[in-house]
């Protein structure tokens, strides 16, 4: 699974890359809007789909260093965008 741009195909919106200068982290390029919302697109591997297709398993890991959690939302459905 890599992350995708552009964030929504055929949209020209500004990209935000973070970790870009960390070497430990893979870049993640994001689209932020100005309500603090990112958005990421990601590109799953056919092993990938197959395996969430037979499994219908997803599994989210996050680095919250000890802080709150953040929400989160995984979807499939193209999102809006303002």
């Amino acid at each position: 699974m890599k992350p995708q741009t552009p964030i929504i195909p055929g949209h020209d919106l500004p990209v935000t890359n973070f970790a870009e200068t960390q070497d430990e982290y893979q870049t993640l390029p994001a689209f932020r809007q100005d309500d603090g919302t990112v958005l990421t697109r990601w590109r799953l591997t056919w092993k990938e789909r197959l395996t969430i297709f037979l499994r219908g398993d997803l599994y989210l890991f996050m680095l919250t260093f000890n802080k709150p959690l953040q929400p989160v939302s995984l979807q499939v459905e193209r999102p809006e965008v303002a």
